[in-house]
């Protein structure tokens, strides 16, 4: 389990994510859930309450005590900037995660995302073993596009009907990075 915390800009920090986070990620995602609204799931009305981003954080942190995640949240003087996980880990001869982030609307633009996937993919290779990180984006989903490039994403394919986005079945650009050549 990753443990470290990380100044990721002067005024965020970005550690693992705690139960004790749930009010204030259904805080974030409240005021940002319109910027969010085209690249997300359909969500329904309680998962923008604390209740039920517990719940969400009780099933990732019991992913990750299994290994098969690593969540963060991106902090900033005690309010929710976002978030970060690897989802889907696997050991054994792929040693591969899905990464997967959003940042808060009152914090884009100031490269937070770039910081957190940069640092996630940092942990992904020192300290989770992994060979590979894959990321998707929806076909018009640019911004995210130029943040997985920047951070050594390469393209390697298209997914139709990859994933149920924003009310529809929708086609993703597939990204991956290569963290390292090691023998597993």
């Amino acid at each position: 389990m990753i443990t470290e915390s990380v100044r990721i800009a002067p005024d965020v920090v970005m550690r693992p994510a705690a139960m004790e986070d749930a009010d204030g990620l259904a805080r974030a995602r409240l005021r940002s859930r319109a910027h969010l609204e085209p690249w997300e799931p359909v969500r329904p009305e309680d998962y923008f309450t604390s209740r039920a981003q517990a719940a969400r954080l009780r099933g990732q942190l019991e992913e990750c005590r299994a290994g098969r995640a690593a969540p963060w949240v991106l902090e900033c003087e005690g309010e929710m900037a976002g978030s970060v996980t690897l989802s889907n880990i696997s050991l054994g001869p792929f040693r591969s995660g899905t990464l997967g982030y959003w940042i808060a609307v009152d914090h884009i633009g100031r490269g937070l995302a770039t910081a957190a996937v940069t640092r996630a993919c940092a942990s992904a290779d020192s300290e989770l073993g992994l060979h590979r990180v894959e990321a998707g984006t929806l076909l018009d989903n640019v911004p995210s596009q130029r943040v997985l490039t920047k951070c050594g994403f390469e393209e390697f394919g298209v997914a139709p009907g990859y994933l149920h986005i924003n009310g529809a079945w929708r086609d993703h650009r597939l990204f991956q990075r290569i963290l390292n050549g090691r023998t597993p």
